[in-house]
């Protein structure tokens, strides 16, 4: 898969072509922003990884910025005095010019402003450099062809102007190819430092016994299940017979309390 994303930025590439090394950087580092990153945009002063941002690096941003944002401005403005109705062509090539223009103008005013704004805010985010770069090819591509048409069909100074905005495109272009080439080989100066750091630090650190798992597969004999015991309910007694009718209870008679022996004689 890795081979397959690094052949496709080859071919993204054709006239400004990084090194392997580069390419191979560009794709993990592309891998893990989509794989990983939701969360808030770094600001300019910590970088697109939490790390301070060089002065050179952002002024060189700051430079290629502005100069893409100028040439923005002078291509949306000469579409507009475009006369491609007056073109001397069938109309299926001309709804075709129409429909290019069209769509450079909606990414001009759209999509372009939204990917310089994001890189402005990470100016070493490798994913945001070459989301604009593959952009800017896009737009080189389309605005080409819609030069063609002019050259064929429409005024010189449509066609002159339309060359300098391609070549400027071209030139911004370019410099972006540089730079992704000059982040790339950074962070992989970056993860070759790391992996060292790692290494030093296993080197470093005691290594833990390893921990012996004892397990007992013994079953433990079942014991018989032991009988519910019945419980038995006394019955009540049955009542005593009444006497019949008619006839009272015998009463004990009481004892007599014994005379006493000893009795004084009269004198």
């Amino acid at each position: 898969m890795l081979l397959a994303l690094t052949r496709t930025i080859e071919k993204m590439t054709p006239n400004f072509p990084l090194s392997p090394a580069s390419s191979l950087v560009v794709v993990l580092i592309l891998c893990l922003s989509a794989a990983g990153q939701s969360g808030p945009v770094p600001s300019p002063s910590n970088g697109a990884q939490g790390q301070p941002v060089s002065y050179a690096s952002v002024t060189q941003l700051n430079g290629l910025l502005g100069q893409l944002e100028a040439t923005s401005q002078k291509t949306q403005g000469d579409l507009v005095s475009l006369r491609i109705e007056h073109w001397k062509a069938d109309g299926s090539y001309k709804r075709q010019a129409l429909g290019n223009v069209d769509s450079i103008q909606r990414n001009l005013q759209d999509a372009l402003p939204t990917i310089i704004a994001e890189l402005r805010s990470s100016p070493e985010d490798l994913p945001a450099t070459f989301k604009l770069y593959r952009n800017l090819d896009a737009l080189y591509d389309v605005l080409g062809s819609v030069t063609e048409g002019a050259g064929a069909f429409g005024s010189k100074d449509d066609l002159q102007s339309l060359s300098n905005d391609l070549s400027s495109f071209e030139g911004t272009r370019k410099q972006l190819a540089d730079r992704i080439d000059t982040l790339s080989r950074a962070k992989e100066a970056e993860i070759a430092r790391l992996r060292a750091d790692l290494k030093t630090a296993q080197a470093i650190a005691p290594a833990e016994p390893p921990k012996k798992v004892v397990v007992d597969d013994t079953e433990p004999e079942k014991k018989p299940a032991a009988t519910p015991k019945k419980k038995t309910t006394k019955k009540p007694a049955a009542n005593a017979a009444k006497p019949p009718a008619g006839q009272g209870t015998q009463q004990n008679p009481q004892p007599q309390p014994p005379q006493q022996q000893n009795q004084q004689k009269p004198q």
